[in-house]
């Protein structure tokens, strides 16, 4: 910095020349940012302080190549650091609420003896469990049913708590009818990833690998949200689902980690390809979310009907 006065030979650079908005005088901050730019593009310059206004000095020569260069830089920094566009919410936890109260009875109604249709619990588990070989055989439904049966109150409180949370919130985000039938097909793909990857005589029952297939949606969402940050913190979302999937999915004597994991997985998958809630209209946002939520509730209705057609 100096005070000296310009000399004939120096140019003043005029901010509004390069930038509009930045008018006749510069900020200490745009002054320090400059001279940076003009020092590691090599550029002779000097600043001045001129009481309290700031301004930047350059040889006559070097006049075109600095305002080239500020004029560059500002440019390709006009929209960083990049704005966080904020997600529009609606509170959907009535809905899902409900629809887990909904879970709950008919994990209830599972467990009498003989229970509706005349069905004993054992048999609601042999014909609806995610069985790797049947599954592979093509008895897709179980992809479906398993999803809604569990082993005791446990199990089942355990998954309501954990994929209500987080059910609650992709909810809120792309609507109620949409956002579970995303995650009714991350858990459907979950189940089917590993059937296929898992020995025959495995079987699975429980809505943890759609829960974890929720919160894969989710990371990958907020991911998207963050595509312009070019620093790590733009994966930090990545890291918080891995480490829940860690916590409460790796752990416990019947824990299946493979469905799990892939649960996950399909919901990233999932959450990278779903269009950007934030981007489609208001309307018929509301009325292919309705849409997808019928028709996930019809998907699972078909499929234990398939499951069962040959028990009554």
């Amino acid at each position: 910095m100096t005070t000296a006065p310009a000399s004939e030979d120096e140019h003043e650079i005029v901010p509004a020349e390069i930038l509009p908005e930045a008018g006749r005088c510069l900020s200490i901050t745009r002054v320090r940012t400059w001279s940076l730019v003009l020092e590691a593009r090599q550029v002779p310059h000097r600043v001045l302080r001129r009481g309290w206004e700031w301004t930047i000095l350059v040889p006559h020569a070097q006049r075109e190549q600095a305002e080239y260069e500020i004029r560059t830089y500002e440019e390709k920094n006009r929209h960083w650091p990049p704005r966080n566009t904020e997600i529009q919410t609606r509170d959907h936890t009535r809905e899902t609420l409900s629809l887990l109260l909904l879970l709950a009875i008919f994990h209830n109604l599972t467990l009498l003896d003989p229970g509706p249709l005349g069905l004993r619990p054992e048999q609601w588990y042999e014909q609806g469990a995610a069985h790797a070989a049947a599954i592979r055989n093509g008895q897709w439904w179980r992809t479906v049913t398993a999803l809604t049966l569990h082993i005791d109150w446990r199990h089942l409180t355990g998954n309501l708590i954990l994929g209500g949370l987080f059910a609650a919130r992709l909810c809120a985000v792309t609507g109620f009818g949409r956002g579970w039938a995303l995650i009714l097909a991350s858990g459907m793909a979950g189940n089917l990833i590993n059937a296929w990857l898992q020995t025959g005589s495995h079987r699975a029952v429980g809505a943890s690998t759609a829960v974890f297939g929720t919160i894969g949606i989710l990371c990958a969402m907020e991911t998207r949200r963050r595509d312009k940050a070019m620093n790590l913190r733009r994966f930090l979302p990545l890291a918080a689902g891995a480490a829940l999937l860690a916590m409460f999915g790796a752990g416990g004597e019947n824990t299946d980690l493979g469905a799990h994991l892939f649960g996950f997985l399909a919901g990233l998958g999932l959450g990278y390809l779903v269009p950007d809630p934030r981007a489609s209209h208001p309307t018929a946002h509301s009325r292919f979310g309705w849409s997808a939520g019928l028709g996930a509730l019809a998907l699972v209705v078909a499929a234990w009907t398939l499951a069962l057609r040959h028990s009554f």
